[in-house]
């Protein structure tokens, strides 16, 4: 086999009926392309049998890479750990449910090649329940577009295509495998979308439900903070202690004046308690954009990390 060009990685998690299938699909997709291509199927601790399944073809597909982790650390953390085991310079998601199809990842190739450097799938006529699948992922969809500017319409769509340097800038946490597209845009990545299919679900029943909904607005506000302020963190911090600042002494010098001028009685008045909270509150998230700028300078510093990416350098030819 030549050398390795495309990663196809795949997480895992309680899918023993669906890998030998969802093997013959991508092989059957991939083969045809005439690239070196290595497909990485993450076991993300599976209670199954999908590990002894994993083992059988390991002896049969050559092309084959499994990743066996020691338990069930979610889907974010099986993709990290895909995209640390694939070596290909373009990197191909998709879930293993059989649910996306592999067929379409030529067209997401396709697209790549036009200059993008990571493109989405839109799973353009789901195969979902309406009411608890498609509703919530509409809502979603509209609200993350919306915070993070990234105007993709299925960012829970997993079949997508990257360029691995996209990838490297990345650290993913959390539930922030679905943010990667604005991941990607706040790194300067060129980003497009494709329509793809949408299979109805074989065999088992959906991982993921409801629950995670607190979990991905809590990694929404963490990626429109980055996206915002990740370089400047005083810039929100420093504004909001100095605008809380600034209302408390003009409450406490009220105050004081009705109290020289007024003589008046303010030691009850609710006025006061609002003017202290203010000044507290205004030291405190000074103090907290300050320590902010102090954390983002050790996250750039300690890896090296410059405050901006390159795309290419040009020079002119000298004669």
């Amino acid at each position: 086999m030549s050398a390795v060009q495309l990663s196809v990685v795949v997480p895992l998690y309680n899918e023993q009926e669906s890998l030998r299938p969802l093997m013959g699909q991508l092989l059957g997709a991939l083969r045809p392309l005439g690239l070196g291509f290595e497909i990485v199927l993450v076991d993300d601790g599976s209670k199954d049998q999908s590990a002894a399944v994993l083992a059988e073809l390991g002896g049969e597909v050559p092309e084959l890479v499994a990743v066996l982790l020691r338990r069930n650390y979610g889907q974010t953390a099986a993709m990290a750990a895909g995209f640390d085991a694939s070596s290909g310079a373009v990197i191909v998601t998709l879930d293993g449910d059989l649910q996306n199809d592999p067929a379409d990842i030529p067209l997401l190739l396709n697209r790549l090649e036009e200059g993008y450097d990571l493109v989405s799938g839109w799973r353009h006529r789901r195969k979902d329940a309406a009411i608890s699948r498609l509703l919530p992922s509409l809502l979603a969809n509209l609200l993350i577009a919306r915070v993070t500017g990234v105007r993709l319409h299925d960012y829970g769509c997993s079949l997508k295509a990257y360029r691995r340097e996209v990838l490297e800038d990345l650290n993913l946490y959390g539930e922030l495998h679905r943010f990667l597209p604005a991941l990607a845009f706040i790194e300067g990545a060129r980003i497009s979308e494709v329509k793809v299919n949408h299979q109805p679900r074989r065999f088992g029943e959906s991982k993921y439900g409801i629950d995670r909904t607190f979990r991905v607005l809590m990694d929404l506000l963490t990626v429109w903070f980055m996206k915002r302020f990740l370089t400047r963190p005083m810039h929100v911090f420093g504004l909001w202690g100095l605008g809380s600042i600034g209302l408390g002494m003009v409450l406490s010098f009220y105050l004081l004046g009705e109290k020289v001028f007024a003589q008046a009685d303010i030691g009850n008045r609710p006025l006061l308690m609002v003017a202290f909270l203010a000044l507290i509150t205004g030291v405190q998230l000074f103090c907290f954009g300050l320590l902010a700028e102090v954390q983002m300078r050790t996250y750039h510093e300690s890896q090296g990390r410059p405050i901006y990416r390159v795309r290419a350098a040009l020079r002119g030819k000298r004669p």
